[in-house]
């Protein structure tokens, strides 16, 4: 095989090898070649061993679900017991509300002056006065407020820059 080159041109004397445009596929229906023992035991564990990784990451997959499954029924049921103690406190609330109005018409029913004229006459035994028990007191007209003696000074709300100003230059 030679070669020649002629400004940048390639000529060779023998011809390329072609390789073939597809590769030809394996029949897959041909029968492997017989092992020996020891090759079909490693492969037997081998294969017992990636079953049991298979088992081992469904059993994990499985625990991670039960356990998020897990985790939030529990935290519906806390949701749930706030959701009744909430409106627990709010029938008491609603029952101490009316107990509170019904004791407010208490209040004001006892207060009505007829009720309490009522009350002093039956368990005081109080009565009206008579005109005889009546007593007129007559007050001089004569002005009780003495005047003030001290002269009150009123300040009026200076703020802090002024008040050092008027310490400075005493005003």
């Amino acid at each position: 095989m030679t070669n020649y080159r002629f400004n940048g041109y390639q000529y060779e004397t023998s011809p390329k090898k072609l390789e073939p445009e597809y590769k030809p596929k394996k029949n897959p229906y041909a029968k492997k070649k017989a092992s020996t023992k020891k090759q079909k035991k490693e492969n037997n564990q081998e294969k017992t061993k990636r079953k049991l990784k298979s088992h081992i990451k469904v059993v994990l997959y499985i625990a991670v679900i039960f356990s998020t499954l897990f985790v939030i029924s529990y935290r519906n049921s806390l949701i749930n017991e706030n959701f009744n103690k909430n409106e627990q406190l709010k029938a008491a609330l609603s029952t101490t509300q009316k107990e509170n109005e019904q004791l407010q018409v208490n209040i004001e029913n006892s207060l009505n002056l007829s009720n309490v004229e009522k009350i002093a006459k039956e368990k005081l035994g109080m009565q009206k006065l008579d005109s005889s028990q009546k007593i007129y007191v007559s007050l001089p007209k004569k002005d009780y407020v003495e005047p003030a003696v001290e002269e009150v000074i009123m300040e009026e709300d200076v703020s802090w820059f002024q008040k050092i100003i008027n310490v400075i230059f005493n005003k």
